[in-house]
């Protein structure tokens, strides 16, 4: 990246260290002392204890967890990650340097680190850890024979290894610490008041020659140590807590936020912008959602296969529906609310896909993107919340190689299927069924085939991974 910028100086800006990177441009950067009051020491919120508050660390090692969980292709030895206070105080030795570089020397050679800076709005950590490992989209996972020599590297983009260090199957323990620099030389320009993250990671990922993961059935791999384990996809041993009792010390309750504006990409001039496809008006509204109100809570609308996905109306950010929890959110919250209180949503309302984590010990309380939620100390069941992904196809992709059942049953990304998939050769581009499909088939002609969407235009589809059928109807 060229080091001399003048052009983004007067506007907020976040950094993902690395040799070229993205940079978010922010409209608006006011208000900045009562954000960073939190943060700074000396202040009201000041944390002398810890690195790091609380209710972050606890987001980002459920993120972490949850992304490591959900990888494509799916890995077979990947482990759960645990908070190491030890890395968390040697994050926070670095992160008071306020140097914009890995280190220090003598210790980076014997852990994984990610960095990240900002300046402008609030960002909460967990939105460097997404921005991390949203580089997934121009990364090619790589088999063994394809590790010769540069596994890490492989990457279409200007960077992959924020990404392939939070997914390293054998990385299992992290530590965060959160510092807010008065002045920060970033690539040759002088910031002022910048808040840097600083992640480290053991063991060390990112190995030459090494995939991030090996591909398989999960958990199918696991080390020994696990006894066999199984948690969320991950190789778990089950003996620690990830809810561990709120103190006086422990417990933290952020500050109301002002309503973000979206971050506007900007791509590096030495990186020509991805063309993206155009997706053609849909033909079919009919889609495997449950259309819901604001008010509306988890437990309340739940029914077979349309469980996971749902369509919120406009207006629920001052909508009366009361949300539990940080991150994991107990199932009496409103599910709309929940989606604007993660981020996922804003007030324009869209689709959010739900995930059930049965029972949680503790719902910590925080307001985020203008909603509030509340805490409970009662045991109940949770859920998260996440984007609904949207993937681009050709004719001949099927469910059995985009994302095959497992339980408990969740939608597939949403699907974009090009035109004129119908006169596919039926060798290529098989269908078996009528309305439920073998996973062998084709999805886009599979959905030509239910009138879902029109062969001349394509559109969006919803696909519903369920068990296997011991016969499948022609039609």
């Amino acid at each position: 990246m060229d080091p001399a910028l003048p052009w983004i100086l007067p506007l907020g800006c976040v950094l993902l260290l690395a040799n070229a990177a993205h940079c978010f441009i922010l409209p608006n950067s006011s208000h900045l002392e009562s954000i960073l009051s939190k943060y700074q020491d000396g202040e009201a919120h000041s944390r002398s204890k810890r690195a790091i508050l609380f209710s972050d660390r606890q987001e980002i090692l459920m993120l972490h967890n949850k992304l490591r969980g959900q990888v494509y292709p799916s890995a077979s030895n990947m482990e759960y990650m645990t908070w190491d206070d030890e890395l968390e105080r040697s994050a926070h030795a670095w992160a008071q340097q306020c140097i914009w570089d890995h280190g220090p020397s003598a210790l980076i050679r014997s852990i994984g680190q990610n960095l990240a800076v900002h300046w402008g709005r609030y960002r909460s950590p967990a939105f460097h850890v997404q921005s991390w490992y949203d580089e997934v989209k121009d990364y090619s996972y790589p088999y063994p024979h394809e590790c010769n020599p540069w596994c890490p590297d492989k990457c279409t983009g200007p960077m992959c290894t924020h990404y392939t260090q939070i997914v390293w199957a054998t990385t299992n323990k992290i530590g965060c610490a959160v510092n807010v620099c008065k002045q920060m030389n970033v690539w040759g320009e002088i910031w002022e008041n910048a808040v840097y993250l600083v992640c480290n990671y053991s063991p060390k990922g990112n190995w030459i020659g090494e995939a991030p993961y090996k591909n398989g059935r999960p958990c199918s791999e696991c080390p020994p140590s696990y006894g066999g384990g199984c948690q969320n996809n991950l190789c778990y041993k089950g003996t620690w807590d990830p809810y561990i009792t709120e103190t006086d010390e422990t417990n933290e309750v952020e500050t109301p936020q002002l309503s973000e504006h979206k971050p506007v990409w900007f791509h590096p001039p030495e990186n020509e912008p991805s063309k993206t496809i155009k997706p053609k008006k849909t033909t079919s509204n009919s889609y495997m959602t449950q259309v819901i109100t604001c008010e509306t809570k988890m437990r309340d609308k739940c029914r077979g296969s349309t469980c996971n996905r749902y369509l919120c109306p406009a207006g629920c950010l001052y909508s009366k529906g009361k949300i539990f929890g940080t991150f994991y959110y107990e199932s009496s919250s409103s599910i709309c609310r929940a989606a604007i209180h993660y981020g996922i949503l804003d007030n324009k309302g869209g689709l959010v896909d739900i995930t059930r984590k049965g029972r949680t010990q503790v719902f910590v309380k925080s307001t985020r993107n203008g909603v509030e939620s509340f805490r409970k100390n009662k045991p109940s069941n949770a859920f998260m919340v996440s984007k609904v992904a949207t993937q681009t196809l050709d004719c001949y992709a099927t469910v059995a190689e985009l994302c095959q059942f497992k339980k408990p049953a969740t939608h597939c990304p949403r699907i974009y299927c090009p035109a004129h998939c119908k006169d596919e050769p039926s060798y290529w581009a098989p269908v078996f069924g009528t309305n439920i499909y073998a996973d062998s088939s084709s999805i886009c002609k599979s959905a030509v085939h239910a009138g879902v969407i029109a062969d001349e235009e394509g559109g969006f589809v919803d696909v519903m991974p369920v068990e296997k059928k011991k016969s499948y109807v022609e039609g």
